[in-house]
């Protein structure tokens, strides 16, 4: 009878063991660090970038995120798959106050009156009362009289936190937001990686306490940085991929960061960053691979024709 008892016990073990295992491997345990923004609101410091994504591969993917741990989802009305991020979200069965959504504003929906409409119409396609931050995408057209709608909203609790995206092209355009707008913003969102670690453009933010969120993390795949001896021994000592190693950098440097991938071996790779960590001695051989070498070089003048192109 003891027997047959502990056997019992021990097959219950068993399960109870696979179970967690189980969890586990789904990256319920898995903690992602937060940022405590300029307006004291903490945000998730990793991300899901769902840029080229279909609405179909976005929803996919946002599914497979949500099951390994992730709880940050930036979009944007231009990517066309909102409505992708908001069905998953429903799906996921995760309550909305746990998942942090970020979107944008394209420059045709800019201007005051037009914006605050724009916004009405991105809560319908993300299925959501609000939007955790909002950015106003590219330096063009009228942000200033979008941004002042963005204040309206935020102030009518549709949206709880507003950035200024790619506002890294000139003075002109980064000051007369930060200097002149009531509410200031809590991110700038640029390029960002181990071969353009954008020195400048951090110390010029340091004053107004903003943070960088990291698009092209990966160097939308540069084979160069993808296989750059450097990050590759630090990868064999840590049993980790270069792009962990990658990743793992932008954590220890305080960026937020959103790697885009809509690959579900991707997503799990990219977000098992938080159980190892990086030495001075390997975060100092990293900041010796700078080169302020962007992938993206559209210049503010081309960008300018994004103000006619128009988003339905």
């Amino acid at each position: 009878m003891k027997t047959k008892i502990y056997y019992l016990f021990a097959v219950a073990i068993a399960l109870l063991l696979a179970t967690s295992n189980f969890a586990s491997a789904q990256g319920q345990n898995i903690s992602v660090p937060k940022l405590k923004l300029n307006n004291g609101i903490e945000m998730p410091q990793f991300g899901l970038g769902t840029f080229t994504a279909s609405n179909e591969g976005c929803k996919e993917a946002c599914l497979v995120a949500f099951k390994n741990g992730y709880r940050h989802i930036d979009t944007a009305h231009a990517y066309r798959n909102e409505s992708g991020v908001g069905e998953a979200v429903k799906e996921s069965g995760i309550p909305r106050e746990e998942i942090w959504i970020t979107s944008k504003l394209w420059p045709s929906e800019y201007g005051e009156g037009i914006t605050l409409e724009a916004i009405d119409k991105m809560l319908e396609r993300l299925q959501t009362t609000y939007i955790d931050l909002l950015y106003v995408h590219q330096p063009v057209g009228d942000f200033v009289g979008a941004w002042k709608d963005m204040e309206k909203a935020v102030e009518a609790g549709k949206v709880r936190a507003l950035g200024i995206s790619n506002f890294d092209d000139s003075d002109e355009v980064f000051h007369a937001i930060v200097d002149n707008m009531k509410i200031k913003p809590v991110t700038l969102q640029i390029e960002c990686h181990p071969y353009a670690q954008r020195k400048d453009i951090r110390e010029k933010v340091k004053p107004y306490n903003i943070a960088i969120e990291c698009w092209y993390p990966l160097g939308h795949g540069d084979k160069g940085l993808l296989s750059d001896p450097v990050i590759g021994k630090i990868a064999e000592v840590h049993n980790k991929t270069i792009a962990q190693i990658i990743l793992r950098w932008h954590i220890q440097e305080g960026f937020s960061v959103i790697p885009g991938a809509t690959n579900p071996d991707y997503i799990k790779e990219n977000i098992s960053i938080f159980d190892f960590e990086l030495s001075n001695e390997e975060m100092t051989a990293m900041h010796s691979l700078n080169k302020e070498q962007r992938f993206f070089n559209m210049t503010l003048e081309q960008k300018q024709g994004f103000v006619n192109f128009k988003m339905d």
